[in-house]
This record gives C-alpha cells, structure tokens and sequence, in this order.
C-alpha cells in the first residue's frame, strides 16, 4: 500500500516521504483492518513528525492519530468508524489498524473528513469543558487558538453548554472563522491585548473557565483575567513555551489549574470517551456541532498539510481524503 513514513526527525516537509510499497498491516486480536477514507492533520502529528511528542514511535513510522475508515474484513466488514490508528501505522496511509474496542461509529450526519475530524478534538474539548472545569451555562468561557482545531470544537462546545464565549484568534483572517463558529466576542490578539478585553467585557468579573492549547504568553495573560474561583485548563503549549504557573498567584486570586490529558481516559476510564461519543454524536445529529474543515487535500498532499499545521497557517481541519 501507499503510505507516509518518517525515516528521519526533522521538519514534516523535510522527512516525510510518500511510499509505494510500504506492507499492508495485519490485525491481531481485537484489532480491525480499516480503509482509510479521511484522516484529520493534527498538531501532535508534527510534534511527532520532529521528534517532540510523548509518543515517540520507533522508526521508520506513519503519522496520523486520526481517521475515519470502513472496516475491510471480519464480522464488522464495511462499518464506518472513527478512532486513533494504532501506531506505528498511522492514519497517512491507504490502510490502519484500530483498536476495535476504542473504535466508534461515524456519526451519519457527518462526511468522511468531518467524521475523521471529530474524534481527538471534540474529545479534548469535551473533557477540559465538561468533566475538568465543570463548565456551566451563563459562565464566560475564553478560548485561545479559537479558530483552530481543537480551539474551534472548545468554541462549539461553549456554546452549546449556554456559556458566554470570548474567542482569541491571531489575525484579521482568523478572527472571521471565529465569528462564523458563533463566539461571542472575538479578540484578535495581534491588535489588542486580550486581557484588557476580557476584563472589559465581563465588567471586571473576568473569564470563570479558560481553554488553553497555546501556553506560553497566553497562559500568563490567563492568569491576569481569570475570575475568582476560575479554573485555567491546560491542554497544550502550541506555543512552544512551557509556563512555570507562580502557585501564590493562584492561591491570592483563588483560581484552579487543570491539565487535561485526553489519552489517559482511553485506558483510565473507557466509558467516559463512549459517553462522550455519544454525546458529540447526538450534537452532530442536532446540528449543534461540525467539524470545522477548511481543506480536504490528496493523500500526496499530507506532508504539506502536516507542516501547515506545524507552521500555524490553517483554521479549523486540514484533512487527508482517502482515494
């Protein structure tokens, strides 16, 4: 089969290269053979891809964590499925594994490349909104990176729990997915300082939870604007910064720090991702979430949308199609 490999760590542009012959993976006990037919691009491929992610595959591997597939073979032959490859066969292939136990229908009301997409992200949200913070309707919710993958699902999920939504974006372009995803206040970080502006639109009270994928200068700022009783919930440090959090900050201000590491659920507690599926699912069939995909490209076109993400030049989901 066709599929993507890293042979070396470096830039997704640089190493990753587009093999005719890589063999087709075998399943083994409890695993499921599937077509690749979407596979969304997320930022981990990257860190993956340069050798920075805590999953470090031994190489030669194929990136992708996510995807929709139809199964090819066995009992649940030609079920469309969503889930996280089992690696080192990644999802930038014609073919991947997944594990059957952690592998959920495609919700109908989906496309293949929406379906692909809203596994890892929606998830994430999910989680930090709803089982981290405890998010509730009427509370002001501030998201970083809000027209971005996941910062985008965290925007739909607000709104769709009744809070208040102020979305901080970098750039006049960017700004505009935010509006069109239903935030209720945009900030464009490269215009304004976001901090000043939450503080003024929530008449001083602040921000009760906070999305952060960013890090860096974005937690910080966090900080200056949380409310009392707040709760800052730390995703990821897109920003390539990892904040040292002053604990007497918090302490004075009455505020929670919450990490969110959405992999540990799939083995600490496998129920809660179901009956989050279901859920997203349900929201999907309501119309109230879809996956933001601003471009479907080839499947020879991953290692440039990979390094895109990278690079922090896409909006909402870049999608690998399958052929």
């Amino acid at each position: 089969m066709r599929a993507w490999q890293v042979t070396e760590l470096g830039e997704p542009r640089e190493v990753l290269r587009l093999a005719e012959d890589v063999p087709r993976p075998a399943p083994g006990p409890g695993q499921l053979l599937v077509r690749v037919k979407a596979a969304a691009v997320n930022f981990p491929d990257a860190l993956m891809v340069r050798g920075q992610y805590q999953v470090r595959p031994p190489l030669p591997f194929t990136p992708g964590v996510e995807l929709c597939g139809e199964v090819v073979a066995g009992e649940r032959a030609g079920e469309r499925l969503i889930g996280t490859p089992l690696l080192p066969a990644g999802a930038f292939a014609e073919y991947a594994l997944l594990d059957a136990a952690a592998a959920f229908p495609a919700p109908a009301a989906l496309d293949d490349a929406e379906a692909a997409a809203l596994h890892i992200g929606y998830q994430t949200a999910w989680f930090a909104l709803h089982r981290r913070a405890a998010l509730r309707a009427g509370e002001t919710l501030l998201v970083h990176a809000a027209a971005g993958g996941v910062g985008s699902a965290a925007v739909q999920l607000g709104r769709a729990a009744g809070a208040r939504v102020i979305a901080v974006v970098g750039g006049p372009a960017k700004a505009a997915v935010a509006r069109e995803l239903g935030a209720d206040l945009v900030v464009d970080r490269t215009a304004e300082d976001f901090t000043a502006a939450v503080k003024e639109a929530t008449g001083g009270h602040g921000a009760d939870v906070v999305f952060d994928p960013v890090g860096g200068a974005a937690y910080t700022g966090s900080t200056r604007c949380v409310a009392f009783e707040g709760r800052i919930v730390v995703v990821g440090f897109a920003a390539g910064e990892i904040p040292t959090p002053a604990l007497n900050h918090a302490l004075v201000k009455n505020y929670s720090i919450l990490g969110l590491h959405w992999g540990l659920y799939n083995t600490r507690d496998p129920q809660a991702v179901l009956a989050a599926h279901e859920e997203l699912t349900r929201l999907a069939r309501a119309g109230v979430v879809r996956p933001l995909v601003s471009g479907r490209l080839p499947l020879t076109g991953a290692a440039e949308a990979v390094q895109r993400v990278a690079d922090g030049r896409s909006t909402g989901r870049l999608v690998v199609l399958g052929e």
